[in-house]
């Protein structure tokens, strides 16, 4: 069981709802493939099937997490513990930098953010959850051994 947040259930939905659109698309693309003759040597119909492969793939795990995903329901939480869609403050004990971090049940992927997305089920994450403000936690990193202090949660 994994714990995502709504807007992670949004965003599969809507990924989902794409892929399968794409899907009609291949499909068309396989069959005007496929009138063209002789399928032995023709590319664009191997290559529309390994596309159509390929997205039917992506398409199963997308409902495989769908239907394995717990929605994180946080409106009765406390404010100072940190749940899933938490952005927390975090300052590293041993050099005094100060970062933020997400909690998220699945990354979206983007670098681009004010803060790092951490997934609930990496160490840092499973330390996070339901952590309170002024706690310290302890996390096995890739780096070595780490210890935070949970600054305050901003959002």
């Amino acid at each position: 069981m994994e714990y995502i947040t709504g807007d992670d259930q949004a965003r599969l939905q809507a990924e989902l709802k794409e892929r399968l659109s794409a899907d009609t698309v291949i499909t068309e693309r396989i069959a005007r493939a496929r009138e063209m003759g002789d399928l032995r040597e023709n590319a664009e119909y191997h290559a529309a099937r390994e596309e159509k492969a390929m997205n039917q793939a992506k398409m199963d795990l997308i409902k495989e997490k769908l239907a394995n995903a717990v929605v994180a329901d946080s409106s009765e939480i406390p404010e100072d513990l940190v749940f899933l869609g938490s952005i927390v403050k975090l300052r590293d004990v041993d050099t005094d930098e100060e970062e933020l971090y997400k909690l998220v049940g699945e990354s979206s992927g983007r670098f681009d953010m004010d803060y790092v997305e951490v997934t609930s089920g990496s160490n840092l994450g499973q330390s996070l959850f339901k952590a309170k403000v002024g706690e310290k936690i302890h996390v096995d990193l890739p780096i070595g051994d780490k210890t935070f202090e949970i600054i305050e949660i901003v959002e």
